[in-house]
């Protein structure tokens, strides 16, 4: 078992840029429940089909080739926060699909205070988007959702990451608690300007590798 934090690692030197926060629409707001709602509309991603995006997270681990060095696929798709991405478990059909399990260590901002190292359970994973839910004491706690639309030949990905329960009772009390305590609106705003970047060097990663 990983130590509970690892190190940062050193940044990897890419020869793509990282889209702004500007590039996207972003929101961050509390529902009737009193979970936090983060929300990003990514500008569209050309050259890459919602059948390159579903292969993407299902065929993260591994390396490619950058500039002639070999570098890992998941350091590679942020090359400054993300830490580590394991398989704890596969699909039942033994694959990365439905029912598969993804351990994700990254630091938003490279901010060891934005620090994450959680277990992520594969709810839906096909060309129309993946949802990615986190339990904790069997409460579904935080639920990460991308759709993939196609737009020609082009996607338009949509993020929405929720953070908290809607269970009744349990809401009022868990909720301020998890957003003053674990993931706070801070670390919330670090989040969206980190998927922003992550989500837009998919346009230059996926199509070579796609193909490769």
């Amino acid at each position: 078992m990983l130590s509970r934090h690892l190190p940062l690692l050193p940044p990897r030197h890419l020869p793509w840029p990282l889209k702004p926060l500007g590039s996207a629409e972003t929101s961050l707001r509390y529902d009737q429940f009193g979970r936090m709602v983060m929300h990003i509309r990514h500008d569209l991603l050309k050259g890459v089909t919602p059948a390159m995006v579903a292969w993407w997270f299902r065929h993260i681990d591994g390396e490619m080739e950058i500039d002639g060095i070999r570098l890992n696929r998941y350091l590679v798709w942020h090359p400054f926060d993300h830490i580590r991405w394991e398989l704890v478990r596969p699909s039942p059909d033994g694959s990365v699909s439905e029912g598969a399990q993804f351990r994700i260590l990254e630091a938003f901002g490279r901010n060891p205070d934005f620090y994450i190292d959680v277990v992520d359970t594969v709810t839906k994973l096909n060309d129309s988007g993946i949802t990615l839910v986190s339990y904790k004491f069997g409460l579904a706690l935080t639920c990460l959702n991308h759709d993939f639309i196609a737009a020609g030949s082009d996607t338009q990905y949509v993020s929405t990451l929720i953070i908290g329960t809607d269970l009744p009772v349990l809401r009022a009390v868990l909720n301020p608690l998890i957003h003053r305590a674990i993931f706070t609106e801070a670390m919330g705003r670090a989040w969206l300007k980190h998927n922003v970047e992550e989500v837009g060097l998919l346009e230059y990663m996926l199509p070579r590798l796609y193909r490769a």
